[in-house]
Parts: C-alpha cells; structure tokens; sequence
C-alpha cells in the first residue's frame, strides 16, 4: 500500500485563498465573499480554513491530484474550470 503524505488541508485552503487573491492582483477576498464563491457557509469555509473540519472529498481530490505531473494537474484542472464555467 502507497501512503501519500500531503500538506494540512487547511493549509492547502489558505495557499489556494491566496492565489485567488493574488489573480485579483492583491485585492483582499473576504472569507464570506469566498465562501459564497464556492456555494457553501461562511462559517463552513472558516472550519476549512482553521483546520478544524475538513471536507472528505477536497482530501480525495487533493491526493488525486498529488499523484500527477505538473502538466497533467494544469490539463485537469482547466479542464475542471471550463465545466465549471458551462455549469453557470
């Protein structure tokens, strides 16, 4: 059995938080304006991002994704995106 060490989930939270952020240029997103980007509480998303609950299907998608190379988690996740965007 292969055991996939990977960072704290809400460490991974706060490192995607960021990069959002960061592609708005440095402008600050708020925990509630995130929260309701990604359909979900506010609340829920601060358990997230302290680390004090974790959402069982991110953990899944996270080791997922771990086991790729860098371009196949680029080709994947833009794949991701643009159903996302047909879903709106």
């Amino acid at each position: 059995m292969v055991t996939i060490n990977l960072m704290k989930t809400n460490d991974i939270f706060n490192l995607l938080h960021n990069a959002v952020e960061s592609k708005f240029f440095g402008k600050k997103i708020s925990q509630r304006e995130m929260a309701e980007r990604l359909g979900i509480s506010m609340r829920t998303y601060q358990d997230w991002k302290l680390g004090n609950s974790q959402p069982q299907s991110a953990i899944a998608i996270f080791k997922m994704l771990s086991e790729l190379e860098d371009d196949e988690v680029l080709r994947v996740t833009k794949r991701i995106r643009n159903g996302l965007k047909g879903n709106k």
